[in-house]
């Protein structure tokens, strides 16, 4: 039976509606994963150390489809449960346009400065080069990529997250045989996984753009979108939030690098991919969740549902608890398997992620609920409030406790930080939900 945003979800429906985009965000999560595992394998320690190095950019880059993604989704979903179809249509077309204009922009500039940026992150001989060429290629997929972000929010919002799915699904394996075939087998290195990645982002944005460009069986479809500065406007600053987010994330990534260039050479920075591939996976969970809570929680605001928006914060709140358990022992028991399918063939290196790893994992037990708060926030569209919980807890915390904590632990310290920094912000996130309790009334 279809799910629909109006529906009343109870535990089997909520749980019906998200796991489509919760998958959606493992795949596509698993892209960086299946090129770390071939670079690190079968072109070395080096090549492994600089792709983790220039990822951060790149993800910046990519950073506005997130945010045209779910800031606009969430003004559509409201939109839509305003009972105005045809200006959710506008709005939506008008946002992919955007987004396919501002990713060519990204290219181009991406590509011109790729080289000195590269050398800024501490990039140089050897390393530099592998940065460079496999940065141009990502970056010739750019367009494409922010668009699959784009849909990924959407297809939810067009009550079509099984699409979503499938076409994440069809984008990842994609990647993954790819990569096998075009280093295992041709032997291209770091050319092949740089290539491999690209044709499955453009498989991932291209797909769902023709989809919604023919008339299809959704709530969306793509027209023609008068400029609408307002929605425009609207959307970016609801949309900041998770704009922010990622770009502090990656700023936080690079910081990260050079401390543990600093403390570990690169051998922390190869142990740090490590430990952030597996960590990009099981963030993707909580992440997919609120992408699929949110278009339903925007559809109630609009609709004046306040029982409803109550009901879906008592049961998000009991599923994040029960999820950020499970991933937290799932890490700790998992370090050594993980660890040494990624970076087995030198003992110091795999010895020293098995330690940053099982420190690490004590992240998760926090972090899905903060980053529940700044999509409920964002699907509420409260983007001020939704921004500072983002902006506060990805950048003003986890940058101080990277600048502070090494100096009193060392290394350790540099594992421990992000967990520091977490539960900081949950008690910032707790206290936006209880004082706006009484504006949204989702308790």
């Amino acid at each position: 039976m279809a799910i629909q945003l109006s529906d009343h979800f109870t535990y089997k429906r909520l749980l019906g509606f998200v796991w489509p985009p919760i998958v959606m965000m493992i795949f596509t999560s698993i892209y960086g994963v299946v090129d770390g595992f071939f670079i690190s394998n079968y072109v070395g320690k080096i090549p492994f150390a600089a792709v983790n190095l220039i990822m951060p950019f790149l993800m910046i880059l990519g950073a506005l489809g997130f945010m045209f993604g779910t800031g606009g989704s969430a003004l559509v979903a409201k939109t839509l449960g305003e009972g105005n179809r045809e200006k959710a249509n506008q709005i939506f077309s008008l946002l992919v346009y955007v987004g396919i204009i501002t990713g060519c922009i990204l290219t181009v500039l991406g590509i011109i400065f790729l080289e000195p940026i590269s050398i800024w992150l501490g990039a140089e001989g050897e390393m530099l080069t592998y940065c460079v060429i496999y940065g141009r290629i990502i970056l010739i997929a750019l367009p494409a990529f922010m668009l699959q972000n784009v849909f990924q929010s959407f297809l939810v919002t067009a009550e079509k997250p099984g699409l979503g799915l499938a076409l994440t699904l069809i984008a990842g394996v994609t990647n993954m045989i790819l990569d096998a075939l075009f280093m295992a087998v041709f032997e291209w290195g770091t050319v092949g996984a740089a290539a491999a990645t690209a044709i499955s982002q453009a498989v991932g944005g291209l797909v769902p753009f023709l989809y919604f460009l023919r008339p299809n069986k959704s709530l969306l479809r793509l027209t023609k979108a008068p400029f609408d500065g307002k929605a425009l406007f609207k959307t970016c600053t609801n949309g900041s939030s998770e704009l922010v987010t990622s770009i502090s994330m990656s700023v936080v990534s690079m910081l990260y690098n050079f401390q543990l260039l600093k403390y570990a050479g690169e051998n922390g920075v190869a142990a740090y991919g490590v430990i952030m591939y597996v960590n990009f996976i099981f963030v993707a969970i909580f992440i997919g969740y609120s992408i699929g809570t949110a278009p339903i929680i925007g559809f109630h605001y609009g609709a004046g549902n306040d029982s409803e928006l109550r009901s879906i914060f008592k049961k998000s709140m009991k599923l994040l608890l029960v999820a950020g358990i499970v991933l937290t022992v799932a890490g700790i028991l998992l370090s050594r398997a993980l660890s040494e399918l990624f970076v087995g063939y030198d003992q110091a290196l795999c010895e020293m992620t098995v330690k940053g790893f099982r420190i690490y994992s004590i992240t998760f037990l926090f972090c899905g609920f903060n980053i529940f708060g700044s999509s409920l926030f964002t699907a509420l569209n409260n983007g001020l409030v939704s921004a500072v919980i983002s902006f506060l807890r990805t950048m003003l915390f986890q940058v101080a406790a990277i600048l502070v904590m090494p100096l009193i632990w060392g290394l350790d310290g540099i594992w421990y930080s992000v967990a520091v920094a977490e539960v900081v912000a949950l008690v910032l996130t707790l206290a936006f939900i209880v004082k706006l309790r009484g504006k949204y009334h989702y308790m």
